[in-house]
């Protein structure tokens, strides 16, 4: 199993970019998937949640600015991020937890995927 994030960059303040995070391998159930960030010498954050059912829930910080969605069918969970500001300026990671199947039983993993760096200029 893994996840590859994409979609980071350079932005000014104010600017918008969108994260997507594509989970491939063989997976049996895919159940939360969320956003976590680390800004340069701080430690890592969460962002934002999604369950498998849609509901979520966002750090006080970006709430209003950022949204969290998926598609279950492409396994993929994304990051719209609006209005953004000098401080959202981080590495953003996705993360999903989810079970795997063996002929046997059911494995529950928590992955995480490599980062991809958002950095907003003022």
């Amino acid at each position: 199993v893994q996840l590859q994030a994409s979609g980071g960059g350079l932005v000014q303040v104010g600017g918008s970019l969108r994260l997507s995070c594509a989970v491939s391998g063989s997976i049996f159930r895919l159940h939360t998937m969320g956003w976590y960030r680390q800004p340069p010498g701080k430690q890592r954050e969460l962002a934002a949640l999604i369950s498998s059912t849609g509901s979520t829930n966002y750090a006080d910080s970006v709430k209003g600015r950022f949204t969290i969605s998926r598609d279950n069918a492409k396994k993929t969970v994304y990051l719209q991020m609006n209005s953004l500001k000098p401080e959202d300026t981080a590495v953003y990671l996705c993360n999903a937890e989810l079970h795997i199947a063996t002929t046997e039983r059911t494995i529950a993993l928590d992955e995480w995927g490599q980062g991809t760096q958002v950095t907003v200029s003022s």
